[in-house]
């Protein structure tokens, strides 16, 4: 009834799992950081309009998290062919 999982694919699932893993806790830590910076940001500004500059550039950092997340998933992802040849 239980068959022996080949090499590969156990290779294939922890490249799979980790791109999720890569991509889904990226999204959720940029999310939050982000609401709490925006929040931040958005009182910042509205005390001092000339803060906007730093402020807006403090959220695109942290959106950077989301996008390395995604690149890092995508890599993952692009090794499993490997894996298969």
């Amino acid at each position: 009834m239980l068959q022996a999982i080949s090499d590969a694919g156990l290779a294939i699932m922890g490249l799979a799992i980790g791109a999720g893993l890569a991509l889904g806790l990226a999204g959720i830590g940029a999310g939050l950081g982000m609401g709490t910076a925006s929040a931040a940001a958005l009182g910042a500004i509205t005390e001092k309009p000339e803060t906007f500059g730093k402020s807006i550039l403090y959220v695109v950092f942290i959106e950077a998290v989301a996008i390395y997340g995604f690149v890092i998933a995508f890599l993952l992802i692009g090794l499993i062919s490997t894996v298969l040849a």
